[in-house]
């Protein structure tokens, strides 16, 4: 249509209606349990009014930015680690919502929040490392302590079996004779 500006009185600004998206930069995040952590994201967002997001703000696009960087920060920094690492979509899914009803005055509605990537100090992830093969070494100990059991209980057993027929005993001794000789080529001498 024909609109009728007044110059110096009046002012034109446009407003792209389309879904739009930025990088959140890496934020530096110390977790409930100490661990600073590095963490970026993905906001996808559009403006579903664009009078009130002239109004309301001044920037709409930059305070939706800003908005978004100090919400992670907030977000995060009341979760642990292994938390932040397993719930990444429900974190998400938080942080969109709380985003959202935020910028609702602006106009702007925020469609879709990823957490692309959650870097650890590579310190923390040699110490990960070395908890990791430790509990695997523990792990390794305790299943070798129990085969030695195993093995025990059925010497036990055996013993008790050779106990109540003397021929066991000896039928044992010429079988243990005659793997030694199978191996090796060797004089043996032994008692009668």
């Amino acid at each position: 249509g024909l609109f009728l500006i007044i110059p110096c009185t009046d002012e034109i600004r446009t407003v792209d209606l389309r879904v739009r998206s930025f990088d959140v930069p890496p934020q530096e995040i110390l977790t409930r349990d100490s661990v600073t952590v590095a963490v970026d994201a993905v906001v996808f967002y559009r403006i579903f009014n664009p009078v009130m997001s002239v109004i309301n703000v001044e920037n709409a696009n930059l305070s939706t930015q800003l908005l978004a960087q100090t919400t992670l920060r907030n977000i995060l920094g009341t979760k642990d680690l292994t938390q932040l690492l397993a719930e990444r979509e429900d974190i998400a899914t938080n942080v969109q919502r709380i985003l959202d009803r935020a910028t609702d005055e602006w106009g702007v509605k925020v469609e879709r929040i990823e957490l692309k990537d959650v870097r650890l100090p590579v310190q923390m992830q040699r110490s990960m490392a070395a908890e990791a093969e430790a509990t695997r070494d523990a792990k390794a100990k305790i299943i070798a302590a129990e085969g030695e059991q195993k093995a025990s209980r059925s010497l036990k057993e055996a013993s008790d079996v050779m106990v109540e027929s003397p021929f066991t005993l000896q039928l044992r001794y010429l079988q243990t004779l005659s793997t030694i000789s199978a191996e090796k080529n060797s004089t043996i001498l032994f008692p009668q």
